[in-house]
């Protein structure tokens, strides 16, 4: 006798869903419209056919009897995770969901120039619109990112770089939207654009009158007129030719107005600019409360070294990615010093040239704290040169492949007042080539990292095991 099929019983989930498929398409659907645009705008494609109908509640709403200021304290102590799902409760909890959002990155610039934006979000501190000022294929499966844009990037050859002119929107278009966003947005803090001229900066300036940091790709020298009116700006950060992507060109004359007008600086970055001596020297003088100056893959002429000793407040000097520290620094007694320095940092920089990182370590000789990580040419004898640095407490070695312990030894021993060391992936320092007055050392210093040869640190961690050698433990056959 044949076996019946049994019949799995219907759990409630089924049972719900079963009945209530085409009403949750319905609010799938009515929870779409008009979410995104104002109360003027309407979405035809997105508008019920007459055939549905709505769903009616099936119970009273408790929360329209609290207030909009009261439900937004209920909302705001809520965990972030669980934003998106209270935008979709209701309209009104939509409307107020977007009040508690305060920083966004947009990447459709028709959100941003129809005024959705500002009406969707109101209460914004942070927005970055560079990617939005790009036009490029949504769809591509294919992302090119670096340290400061990410953008799509279609299968065909594309010649001139990833970026191309064609594919920036145009100013009076950038513009334009930038102007309805500071004027939707007069709280704003900090704010990333890209292509902007000297209109839509001095109507950043007029309306957002906390902004205080900034990030400009692609600007000009005349440009930066319009960011000399934003009276409390501390932090600005320019990008002007990064190979692929922006052929910008910012010299000594945008720097200079930049300097004469945004005398509040604390922080400043600047990256592929031009300039020279005169371009820093005039940051240097203008820009008293300077604390931290960044220096990405810079085209300064030869000699701007010298310009660091009219920064007399500057505590931190970062190189990242430079091809050359300073082609021509001239003789020491013109270079100076900064007397306050107390961070020097060198990340994937060149450091071929003995004469301009010797300069270098001359203008940075009261520096406390020196970080050098994956330089390039940093030998022995280059490395020698960092033992002016007399008041140094922390040293930080990462991915110095040509250092040797003969070459660490000689500069460290020298460091007097050094509390800390950090080496890391310094593959020719052998951890048995350390001497005894080495030795002695490392049981003095407060904080040591001690990992030079990632090598001799695995052979040491699997001693024992048979792991690694011909015919070990792991390879023998049962």
């Amino acid at each position: 006798m044949p076996l019946s099929p049994v019949k799995k019983p219907h759990s409630w989930p089924e049972h719900w869903f079963k009945d209530q498929q085409k009403a949750l398409k319905h609010v799938v659907l009515r929870r779409r419209i008009n979410s995104n645009t104002p109360p003027s705008e309407t979405d035809e494609a997105l508008t019920p056919t007459p055939t549905e109908s709505p769903i009616e509640p099936t119970g009273p709403d408790y929360t329209s009897l609290l207030s909009d200021e009261q439900l937004l304290i209920v909302l705001s102590k809520l965990p972030e995770s669980q934003q998106i799902a209270n935008c979709l409760v209701c309209k009104r909890w939509l409307r107020i969901s977007g009040r508690l959002v305060r920083s966004i990155k947009v990447l459709d610039w028709e959100f941003l120039e129809s005024g959705r934006l500002v009406y969707r979000f109101p209460n914004l501190n942070e927005v970055d619109v560079v990617r939005a000022c790009i036009s490029s294929p949504r769809n591509s499966g294919i992302m090119l990112s670096n340290k400061y844009v990410e953008v799509h990037l279609c299968s065909q050859f594309m010649d001139g770089g990833f970026i191309r002119k064609q594919d920036l929107l145009e100013s009076d278009v950038i513009d334009k939207g930038v102007s309805v966003l500071a004027q939707g947005c007069p709280n704003m803090r900090k704010l990333g654009l890209n292509g902007v001229t000297e209109k839509g900066l001095s109507c950043v300036a007029e309306e957002c009158r906390t902004l205080q940091e900034l990030e400009l790709h692609g600007c000009t020298d005349w440009a930066l007129t319009g960011v000399t009116r934003s009276e409390n700006l501390q932090i600005l950060k320019l990008i002007g030719r990064v190979d692929g992507f922006y052929d910008s060109v910012i010299t000594d004359i945008g720097l200079t107005i930049l300097a004469q007008g945004c005398r509040r600086l604390v922080k400043l970055e600047l990256v592929g600019c031009e300039g020279s001596y005169d371009g820093i020297k005039a940051i240097g003088q203008c820009c008293q409360m300077l604390e931290e100056l960044t220096l990405c893959d810079h085209r300064l002429d030869g000699g701007w070294l010298a310009a660091l000793s009219y920064c007399g407040n500057l505590k931190t000097l970062k190189l990242q990615s430079c091809k050359i520290i300073d082609s021509s620094p001239g003789p020491d007694e013109h270079l100076g010093s900064c007397p306050t320095l107390e961070e020097l940092h060198l990340q994937r920089c060149q450091m071929r040239d003995m004469q301009g990182v010797r300069a270098l370590f001359v203008v940075c000789q009261a520096v406390r704290e020196l970080v050098l990580e994956d330089c390039w040419g940093l030998d022995n004898n280059i490395f020698g040169t960092a033992s002016i640095c007399r008041r140094l407490r922390y040293l930080s070695l990462e991915g110095c492949s040509l250092l040797t312990m003969e070459g660490l030894e000689s500069v460290v021993l020298s460091f007097k007042e050094l509390k800390r060391l950090r080496v890391v992936s310094c593959n020719k320092v052998k951890d048995i080539e350390v001497t005894p007055s080495l030795a002695n050392l490392f049981c003095v210093l407060k904080e040591l990292k001690w990992r030079p040869d990632s090598r001799s640190l695995l052979e040491s961690a699997l001693a024992g095991t048979g792991v690694g050698q011909k015919g070990g433990r792991s390879f023998r056959k049962n």
